[in-house]
């Protein structure tokens, strides 16, 4: 069998700006990608630990939002900016 090898293929956000008043929402979606992802593991059986162990299933992140180091709380920052802009991008606007 031949390996197939994946090449991602995103859409381009970097022309879209979030409106002005927005910044919050990034932070309250931030922090809900944040606890789904530590929900799903936790279902699958990850505890906190603070050394991540793939084969134990332990992982550090599995902590508050707020107690996240702040390259986490960037990482999940750019996930909600990126899902906001692919919004706008697809021409769907964004109301309070």
């Amino acid at each position: 069998m031949s390996e197939l090898k994946y090449i991602p293929q995103p859409i381009g956000v970097d022309d879209v700006k979030l409106p002005t008043g927005l910044e919050n929402l990034v932070e309250l979606m931030a922090r809900q990608v944040h606890e789904l992802w530590a929900a799903e593991r936790i279902k699958q059986g990850w505890t906190y630990n603070p050394k991540r162990d793939d084969t134990l299933k332990h992982h550090p992140c599995l902590i508050p939002y707020d107690d996240l180091p702040e390259d986490e709380k960037i990482y999940d920052r750019k996930t909600a900016l990126g899902t906001l802009q692919l919004i706008l991008k697809l021409g769907y606007n964004i109301s309070k």
